[in-house]
């Protein structure tokens, strides 16, 4: 990394400091995304995994943008397993939520408005990633819902057989 994507990526890390001072970015803890991980594990675990690739495959990027998208990519602040929204499943709505909220909280431009809006591709056919910025975050939630996912199984198969041999 050179050094001036050291002092933007260091810039980035103190957006995000600020982010995680808001009230409703610290709400999506509360709402379980994947297994046992809330939306706001998941969403600080796709920021690191996406910004680790860009640094290990050495891809230029804009942090802030990328690290904002990662963060922001499922704002969407409710509890998709009882959520109900009109017969629309959530993994295909679910982005433009999180992007309408993120523009009326935050104001986000319109790159991190497209990471976000094209996180769920391929599921989201028509919304294609097109930025590194967006293919690395699409390629990180993959990565990190797939783990999440699979530790939720786990634990739940543990805490099973826990009950079964009391």
């Amino acid at each position: 990394m050179s050094l001036q994507e050291k002092e933007a990526y260091d810039l980035a890390k103190c957006k995000l400091a600020e982010y995680l001072q808001d009230s409703a970015v610290c709400s999506m803890d509360e709402y379980v995304q994947h297994g046992t991980t809330s939306t706001l594990q998941h969403c600080l675990s796709v920021v690191h995994i996406s910004c680790a690739m860009a640094e290990k495959l050495h891809i230029r990027v804009n942090y802030e943008n990328l690290i904002v998208g990662a963060l922001l990519h499922d704002f969407y602040l409710y509890d998709w397993h009882t959520h109900q929204d009109e017969g629309v499943l959530h993994g295909f709505a679910h982005p433009h939520i999180a992007c309408r909220n993120a523009a009326m909280r935050f104001h986000v431009n319109a790159e991190v408005q497209h990471i976000i809006t094209t996180h769920m591709w391929p599921l989201t056919l028509r919304f294609v990633p097109r930025s590194r910025e967006a293919v690395l975050v699409c390629m990180a939630d993959k990565y990190c819902s797939t783990l999440e996912t699979v530790v939720g199984f786990f634990h739940a198969a543990a805490a099973l057989l826990r009950r079964k041999q009391v």
